[in-house]
């Protein structure tokens, strides 16, 4: 059923599953205070460290970083997407999934898989009556089979073949428009998408096919034209091959990121089924999301020429902020000249998967890649280096894999790793303890005051109708200071809001990384419970301090009054502390 799912279930859905029930059915789970453990099952461990917050409705493991809700655990553990997991978990339940209509303009409608699943079938027929597609795709060594498996098609070089097929009724029209079939000429009439090209249909994760590439047999240009932007295909969160490799291979070890559809089809005719295609777009962050909910190695097959090397970068820097301990991220160059599909052609799949384990790690080509034309034998080369890696190293999240990739850097620079650690935050050596050693994670009572209130608000949601009137946080501009006010006027509408709903809430947002990462340092800490009153005393307190560092009126309260009469020596301090503290908030 197409239509997007009403916010409203979602946070009922989360209300009525208890995430000590779905995990424990899937992982055995044992007491352990207030909370729940067991050994990660998505890392190996001999030592607990996969924790479960009945109260917050969450997971955490203090191993691998990997945390959630229970919805996030069925996409990570099961490898579902988001809507299979919140259809797995109302199953469960016993209820459905209700449908609302898109607030798009183009409405997602249930027939549009039809229209294009009976456009694939058209295209598949054409294969077989067409001796030239037929031979390219003999002479790229491919079988029947693998055709038959990926449904491979062929679109004649005819303006309206499709059109005059499935365009009967202006209904038919419409639908084929609204999946990029077809585009329409100023006098009304319709013309095919594709033509005269080999047929790819693309499918998501449940099968259904949502767009198409095509391959000219000549040298008409583009060599790959797909399926534009439609309500069933995005190609910046799409994946060729995801679904025929899942449906292939129970536990995927290692995924093979190629550039082109006959790439994958090609390495899968030679047995090689563990591969997937970006759909003629540089990877996204969804792309390595989703790379990483099915697998924890990911291999980036690329051509070796300039730019391969380059897309490989791209890739790498997409990948930065994803990456955790227990991922693994790799880079592989075919020879010049080549491409997978050619290479497993010429010298087969043995030796083709024999490359893979040299693939080159993503500290290796993103450290090569920053030295290139650098003397590392001066002390300016040094700095270079230091300063060229600072934005990446400060993507990549908090954890052993930045430890250890910083330590590295330090070692190629000839500094200690705290000092680098320290010049790479913009801080001074002794300014604070490097960011890279053990240190108190933040938690009510330690950080900015504006992290402080958002830890409470994901403890204790209802605080936020204590807030009368947030409007001068916005204004403010300093950092974090919007999404506090966000979260105060998202609150205040829907006080009753758990942590888990509201971690779902925010799931597509950039934010919820740094809502997460609050929730798991209050779930390190396991910090005592407080009483309401206890809470209401603490936030109303940071409330008044954050106005009173920010709030441009009372500063300008205060230079009125010193202008006309004079300020006491508590108010002269107080407009002091404005001023020194108004960039620490």
């Amino acid at each position: 059923m197409a239509g997007r799912i009403p916010k409203h279930f979602i946070d009922d859905l989360i209300t009525r599953t208890d995430i000590v029930e779905v995990i424990n059915a899937r992982v055995p789970l044992k007491k352990a205070g207030r909370e729940y453990k067991a050994c990660c099952p998505f890392h190996e461990e001999k030592t607990p460290s996969f924790t479960v917050s009945p109260d917050k409705q969450f997971y955490h493991c203090f191993g691998c970083g990997a945390h959630g809700t229970a919805i996030g655990f069925l996409m990570d553990f099961e490898h579902l997407d988001f809507v299979e997991s919140v259809e797995s978990l109302a199953g469960s339940l016993g209820i459905e999934v209700p449908r609302e209509a898109s607030p798009t303009p183009q409405k997602r409608e249930p027939d549009l898989y039809e229209t294009t699943e009976r456009a694939a079938n058209f295209y598949r027929e054409q294969l077989k009556g067409n001796d030239d597609a037929i031979s390219y795709l003999k002479n790229r060594g491919l079988t029947g089979k693998i055709a038959a498996e990926f449904s491979i098609g062929f679109a004649l070089e005819s303006w309206d073949a499709l059109s005059e097929k499935l365009g009967k009724t202006p209904e038919d029209s419409k639908r084929l428009l609204a999946t990029g079939l077809a585009s329409r000429r100023s006098d009304g009439s319709l013309y095919d998408r594709f033509r005269n090209r080999i047929i790819f249909p693309i499918r998501d994760a449940r099968g259904r096919v949502i767009g198409f590439g095509g391959r000219v047999i000549g040298d008409d240009e583009p060599k790959y034209l797909n399926s534009p932007e439609t309500p069933l295909f995005h190609k910046g969160r799409e994946l060729y091959g995801l679904f025929e490799a899942r449906k292939n291979l129970r536990d995927i070890e290692r995924l093979i990121v190629v550039e082109g559809y006959m790439d994958v089809v090609g390495l899968a005719n030679k047995g090689i089924r563990n591969v997937v295609a970006t759909l003629g777009t540089a990877t996204t962050t969804e792309h390595i999301r989703r790379l990483f909910r099915v697998t924890e190695e990911i291999v980036f097959c690329f051509d070796g020429d300039r730019a391969g090397r380059a897309a490989a970068w791209r890739a790498l820097e997409t990948a930065l902020p994803e990456m955790r301990e227990g991922r693994d991220v790799r880079f592989l160059f075919v020879p010049e000249g080549q491409d997978p599909d050619s290479l497993v052609r010429e010298q087969g799949a043995a030796a083709f998967e024999a490359r893979l384990p040299g693939a080159m790690p993503l500290s290796d080509f993103l450290l090569n890649h920053l030295e290139e034309e650098i003397d590392l034998s001066s002390l300016e080369g040094r700095a270079r280096l230091a300063e060229r890696a600072k934005p990446l190293l400060r993507k990549i999240p908090t954890g052993v894999y930045q430890q250890l990739l910083t330590e590295r850097l330090a070692n190629k620079v000839k500094m200690a790793t705290q000092t680098l650690d320290a010049l790479l935050d913009d801080q001074t050596p002794n300014a604070r303890p490097a960011r890279l050693q053990k240190k108190p994670p933040i938690s009510i009572g330690r950080g900015n005051l504006i992290r402080q209130a958002i830890a409470l608000l994901l403890r204790r949601p209802a605080l936020a109708i204590r807030v009368d009137d947030p409007g001068f946080l916005a204004e403010s501009g300093r950092p974090g200071t919007a999404l506090l006010a966000e979260l105060i006027d998202e609150l205040r509408d829907e006080p009753d809001l758990t942590t888990a709903q509201l971690v779902e809430r925010w799931r597509d947002r950039d934010e919820s990384r740094h809502l997460e990462r609050l929730i798991e340092t209050q779930m390190a800490e396991n910090t005592p419970e407080l009483s309401p009153e206890a809470l209401e005393n603490e936030f109303d307190d940071l409330m008044q301090r954050l106005w009173a560092r920010l709030s441009p009126a009372r500063e300008t309260e205060l230079l009125d009054k010193l202008s006309r009469e004079g300020l006491s020596e508590e108010e002269l301090e107080e407009l002091k502390t404005l001023h020194a503290q108004r960039n620490t908030a």
